[in-house]
């Protein structure tokens, strides 16, 4: 995409971290914003930020696990702008812990928002895209979890692995169709987000009773932690996501220190070794 004056953009996990920075830039280009959040005050008070800044803004409370939710979402934003050119799956929330501990409703939430929410997405927002015949573009945020795998981060990295096999895919159908809607995968490292806190989110119906985990795992959530709190700060990865979008560039992955254990896992698969493992700040963690 070249031209975004007046043009309409939405992004799911808009009301704070990346999705909120994406936000912004999308409004400093003069596009209008849809603003989707499951977390209704921080989304009300993104909208007013933005608002009063000039932006032309619409916010919709959305949980993205939800197929007739997105697909309001959608409807809301054509109502109010008329069409969408740039749509952002973004939403994510993440948990930790040992594979075979984790329970299920673990599964059905991580799943939920950060898989099933970028399908909702693209299910919802490509036909309409393609109906339009104009230039559009899809962002669905991955992760570096999407490129390669941890400890104690099984639900998440399968959630991120699926977003980057699923946008490998809608790329290549757009592009033999000659479409004119773009797809690029967002796989960051570390962001200055309140991903470790998504549990503030969770639904009623899939929270847990809070369970004690082992010390490695409380060792890694605080790794974590500190890297996430060091992380890139998300004004700094939308130009980066702003840049991708303007050059229909695919993978954009922003952490080109962490591209090395990208190569170690490929090669590993060459070889037929085993896995190797990273060092903890490899890992990426992205999302609202």
């Amino acid at each position: 995409m070249k031209e975004f004056a007046d043009r309409v953009a939405v992004v799911t996990g808009a009301a704070s971290g990346i999705g909120r920075a994406l936000a912004g830039r999308f409004a400093a280009a003069q596009m209008k914003v849809v603003l989707a959040d499951v977390e209704a005050e921080a989304l009300g008070a993104a909208e007013r930020e933005l608002r009063a800044q000039g932006a032309e803004v619409l916010g919709v409370v959305t949980d993205v696990s939800k197929a007739d939710q997105v697909e309001s979402l959608a409807r809301r934003a054509v109502d109010a702008f008329g069409g969408v050119h740039i749509v952002c799956n973004n939403a994510g929330v993440g948990a930790g812990g040992l594979t075979w501990s984790h329970p299920l409703k673990d599964w059905e939430w991580v799943l939920g928002v950060n898989l099933w929410g970028v399908i909702h997405g693209v299910r919802t927002f490509v036909p309409i895209m393609l109906e339009q015949g104009t230039d559009g573009h899809i962002v669905n945020t991955a992760s570096m979890a999407g490129l390669v795998s941890g400890p104690f981060m099984s639900i998440y990295d399968v959630t991120k692995h699926g977003v980057v096999t699923l946008s490998e895919s809608l790329h290549y159908e757009l592009m033999m169709q000659a479409a004119p809607v773009k797809v690029s995968v967002l796989c960051p490292g570390f962001v200055r987000t309140n991903i470790l806190d998504s549990e503030r989110n969770r639904p009623t119906e899939l929270q847990t009773p809070e369970q004690e985990s082992d010390e490695a795992g409380q060792a890694m959530g605080e790794t974590f932690r500190q890297f996430i709190e060091q992380g890139m700060p998300p004004a700094e990865l939308a130009e980066k996501v702003f840049a991708a979008i303007q050059a229909e560039q695919f993978y954009i992955l922003p952490h080109p220190e962490l591209l090395e254990t990208v190569r170690s896992r490929m090669e590993d698969i060459l070889e037929q070794r085993n896995p190797t493992l990273a060092m903890p700040g490899f890992f990426g963690a992205s999302g609202s």
